[in-house]
């Protein structure tokens, strides 16, 4: 179980703190940087806190925004201007809870036939339960809100009349006899795709089957109809295919109880609330232009100030690593995507090919051959290992216009990626290296709690077993060694090696998959890669793929929804804004404007309005720190300062502003 106990960066009212963080500022940097290999944790329950009368309040621009070690007391005695604690719900999980699977499993049923009993004419095609629901896809018209309504009263009345969901196995002519007695072609394509036998279906009552292999509750009536909600409706085409029909899919959502549903919608409008989309345009961050094409990101010198400071953070860290920085073309001859297998294996996602002087070259869907090709520039000895080198590499990945999706999904986008080529007993401590510098790396954005995952070798791979078992073996020490806790999965590994997959999350529990490290037995037998060993013996070194921010756009996607656009101090794209009282304290606020620019604080000067618009505005854009400026400060050589977190601060002499300001700033803390 884990408890939602702050959100990061910003005011929200449902959620709130009940873990009392130190009053110190450095204090509490330290708290929130404590080393974690102890805190990791298998998730299974979430839980919120729900408030009758909310109220807005500001803390500290760290997310300390969730609390699992048993260690931490946890108390109920919040300051005052945070709202009493009402009740705490817990949300299970479709693997904590059984119960809850079956339900969702049988509430995607239940709005099937609710809507073939109000649509007649709706064919059915698959519903699965999903992570907070369920769906189901129907060929029919476009529906509407009124039509969900409807639905919505339907299955209502199904659930009431408590119907028995009966199992029963036929053979597969039977099966396929009864879809063709009632007319549901994409059954009948299911149908062949299922290879188990015998089929099962599941009947609701005596009035409506589907193809299901389970499981589902007893009877309908388990299910607490207040507790299941119709989400939306979006186009889904057939199996996934743009040439295929497109299919009408009602989203739900469904839970144990109405406590549960009601923390649900609390979570999901937090969620809205966040959605970097919305807050790209109000805090004027990054674009996708109509006019350029769609996927395509715009960064505005805001959003690229934030980019700025995460690209020479990135630098900084990986140099001292002893990582050597590279910069390679965006373009490349079709016959080295041919070499690597990407035209083989991973054309679907590659742009069209350009002719160039009779010679076909192709938009880089991946950094890998370029780096490769750096490695063959010249000869190499076994004495030259390990070789890391890295990059922040744009590339450029085939997408669906419906499948875009803000700075989540784009077409063109960079990778913070890196290679290491080493020996075979190198791969364990290159590993652990990699494991060291993503810790070191998102712990600067406040990011402490990961799911990790070590999968091994497929079914079909290349390479022989003996460095699949030594290398899965060095991937497990390392994380071992770590002392961090993660999943085996099983066959789960890329053709060409092992690989460990982190993932981060988020102020609202969310996870987000970021880090990979790959061990790559495929590109170096492909490019013809090799080393002198110490016998003078030509050998094949080992390759590792990884990257640590996954791309620089989704994870600025994610940093902007884990912060709510409340960016801590020391990335924000403006740390402080001058605001004079009256134009007669323009000449004054300007020379103090200055001052802080030469001392690398991002200051700017704002006017034309009055000063309480001017401070509002400073709030809606998120500004950490105001500076107001009149005639008692320009006569003091004095500034009053207010905290977006900290509140009033009262005057201060300006040397001792820029000081504080910095001093936070090298501290990750506030002022």
């Amino acid at each position: 179980m884990f408890l939602l106990h702050r959100m990061a960066s910003s005011s929200h009212p449902l959620f709130t703190s009940s873990l009392r963080l130190p009053s110190n500022p450095a204090t509490s940097s330290s708290l929130l940087f404590n080393p974690i290999s102890k805190q990791f944790y298998d998730r299974k329950f979430r839980s919120f806190y729900l408030f009758n009368k909310p109220q807005y309040h500001r803390f500290s621009s760290w997310p300390a925004a969730v609390a699992t070690d048993p260690g931490i007391a946890i108390e109920n005695n919040a300051s005052d201007d945070v709202p009493k604690l009402e009740e705490k719900v817990v949300l299970p999980t479709n693997e904590s809870s059984q119960t809850l699977l079956r339900i969702r499993h049988t509430c995607a049923h239940v709005m099937a036939m609710a809507v073939q009993k109000v649509f007649p004419d709706a064919k059915v095609t698959i519903g699965p339960w999903i992570e907070h629901g369920f769906y189901y896809d129907f060929d029919i018209e476009s529906l509407t809100d009124k039509d969900l309504k409807r639905i919505k009263k339907e299955m209502d009345r199904i659930i009431g009349r408590n119907l028995p969901l009966v199992r029963e196995e036929v053979t597969r002519d039977e099966a396929q006899k009864r879809i063709t007695d009632i007319n549901e072609p994409y059954k009948l394509e299911i149908l062949d795709g299922i290879k188990e036998e015998p089929i099962t279906i599941y009947h609701i009552g005596n009035e409506w089957w589907d193809l299901c292999a389970g499981p589902h509750v007893e009877t309908t009536g388990v299910i607490n109809r207040r507790a299941v909600q119709l989400e939306s409706v979006a186009g889904a085409y057939w199996r996934g295919d743009v040439n295929k029909p497109m299919l009408q899919r009602i989203y739900g959502t469904a839970w144990e109880n109405e406590e549960q549903l009601k923390a649900y919608l609390h979570f999901k409008e937090e969620a809205k609330r966040r959605d970097h989309r919305r807050l790209g345009q109000d805090l004027d961050l990054f674009s996708i232009q109509d006019d350029a094409g769609g996927g395509l990101v715009f960064w505005h010198p805001k959003g690229a100030v934030v980019r700025h400071i995460i690209e020479d953070l990135w630098k900084k860290i990986h140099t001292k690593s002893g990582y050597d920085l590279l910069y390679t073309p965006h373009v490349a001859k079709a016959d080295l995507w041919s070499i690597s297998g990407h035209l083989d294996f991973y054309r679907e996602n590659m742009y069209d090919q350009m002719k160039i002087e009779e010679e076909l070259y192709q938009l880089r869907p991946m950094n890998c051959p370029y780096h490769i090709l750096i490695y063959k520039r010249k000869p190499h000895s076994y004495r030259d290992f390990p070789i890391r080198v890295a990059e922040l590499g744009t590339v450029y990945r085939y997408e669906l216009s419906g499948s875009l999706h803000g700075l989540f999904r784009v077409r063109g986008f960079t990778q913070d990626d890196a290679h290491i080529f080493c020996l075979e007993d190198q791969i364990k401590d290159e590993i652990k290296g990699v494991l060291d510098l993503t810790e070191q790396m998102l712990l600067q954005f406040g990011f402490e709690k990961y799911e990790v995952n070590l999968s091994t070798k497929p079914e079909k791979a290349v390479g022989d077993d003996d460095i699949w078992v030594k290398a899965t073996g060095a991937l497990k020490e390392a994380l071992n060694d770590k002392g961090w806790t993660y999943e085996v999965d099983e066959g789960g590994g890329a053709f060409y090696g092992p690989k460990i997959d982190l993932k981060i999350e988020d102020a609202l529990g969310r996870k987000w998959q970021c880090s990979t490290i790959q061990v790559d037995f495929n590109l170096p037998q492909r490019f013809d890669i090799t080393y002198i060993d110490s016998n003078s013996e030509r050998k094949r070194p080992i390759m590792i793929h990884r990257a640590v921010l996954g791309s620089l756009e989704r994870f600025f996607g994610v940093l902007i929804e884990h912060y709510a656009g409340d960016f801590p101090l020391w990335l924000s794209p403006i740390q402080a804004r001058i605001l004079p009282v009256t134009d007669r304290q323009l000449e004054y606020c300007n020379e103090i404007t200055e001052k802080m620019k030469a001392s690398g604080i991002r200051a700017e000067l704002c006017t034309g309005e009055r000063l309480p618009k001017l401070i509002r505005n400073a709030e809606k854009q998120k500004i950490p720190l105001m500076a107001v400026v009149g005639p008692k400060e320009v006569e003091t050589q004095s500034v009053t300062v207010r905290s977006r977190f900290g509140g009033e601060l009262g005057t201060m002499d300006v040397h001792d502003f820029i000081d504080r300001i910095n001093n936070a700033v090298e501290t990750r803390t506030f002022v």
